[in-house]
């Protein structure tokens, strides 16, 4: 059974690999693609299950994808690449039903202060170490830290802590910037606190808010306000640019790498779209 929805499985993403490579698919990156005149020159993609029960319906399955896109933007060759769980039923026709995995919500009812318990820090970012790590754990999850489904702050939390970037303000939620493990702030884990701790922090963990995206480093981090409501809801760190100098970017909760910063690709995008570009500073 296993070895038969292996085979299902593959044959649906060989379907969707053709569908994209002759542009016939509804998906989003190929409009984003065309926009920047960037070149699809290949495309994989790979499922590997999981876990399989039995369900009222049939037989249930997890897998996970794996997407590799290989790019060409002006004289920049790079790979994009997007994975994720997804959950299907093997029916008795022998038919895949795909069935949404619902994502966990983080609670974000919250008051934060960015500037309790105030003390110098001193630290020198270390990007290519923020980098390094958002390289290693994109499509994964350290085991050293509490894992959540809706993982983007607390990936990029990681990331700015491998490269250097101090805690504090331990013991309060709404205080700081911190994590010990059974506990940890509302910066650490939730978007929109994110942002706030980025946007008034003045010592350790500092940024300074740049007007445009081709002014990050890599190592930065883009805040998204999906909705355009004053309520950021996602983050990304920088660990690439393309042939333009634009800001290639990884992600969790839909695992990325090297995706294009505007994520106008999303499902998640609309016209109402607002960004915050950090840039991080040292603190010396």
């Amino acid at each position: 059974m296993k070895r038969e929805l292996r085979q299902l499985l593959q044959q649906k993403c060989n379907s969707l690999v053709n569908e994209e490579q002759l542009g016939d698919s509804p998906h989003r990156k190929q409009r984003v693609w065309q926009q920047r005149e960037a070149k699809l020159l290949s495309i994989r993609c790979r499922a590997k299950i999981e876990s399989i029960q039995d369900g009222d319906r049939g037989r249930e399955a997890y897998y996970r994808t794996r997407w590799q896109y290989f790019l060409k933007h002006h004289d920049h060759f790079y790979i994009e690449e997007k994975a994720g769980i997804e959950r299907a039923i093997l029916a008795e026709d022998d038919c895949l039903i795909e069935v949404p995995i619902e994502k966990m919500a983080i609670d974000e009812d919250f008051t934060f202060d960015a500037q309790n318990g105030l003390k110098r820090l001193a630290f020198r970012y270390d990007r290519l170490k923020a980098v390094q790590y958002a390289e290693t754990w994109w499509d994964s999850y350290n085991p050293d830290y509490q894992y959540f489904e809706v993982d983007c702050t607390n990936y990029i939390s990681q990331c700015l802590h491998a490269g250097g970037a101090p805690m504090r303000g331990m013991g309060n939620r709404s205080t700081g910037w911190w994590y010990t493990g059974s506990s940890w702030s509302y910066s650490w884990s939730v978007a929109h606190a994110l942002n706030l701790y980025l946007e008034h922090s003045t010592i350790g963990l500092r940024a300074e808010r740049v007007s445009s995206p081709e002014e990050l480093m890599l190592g930065d981090i883009i805040c998204y306000d999906f909705e355009g409501d004053g309520r950021f809801n996602h983050n990304t760190i920088v660990t690439g640019k393309d042939g333009a100098g634009m800001p290639l970017v990884n992600a969790h909760t839909t695992d990325s790498r090297m995706r294009y910063w505007s994520y106008e690709d999303s499902t998640a995008y609309t016209p109402n779209i607002q960004y915050r570009f950090y840039h991080i500073l040292d603190d010396e």
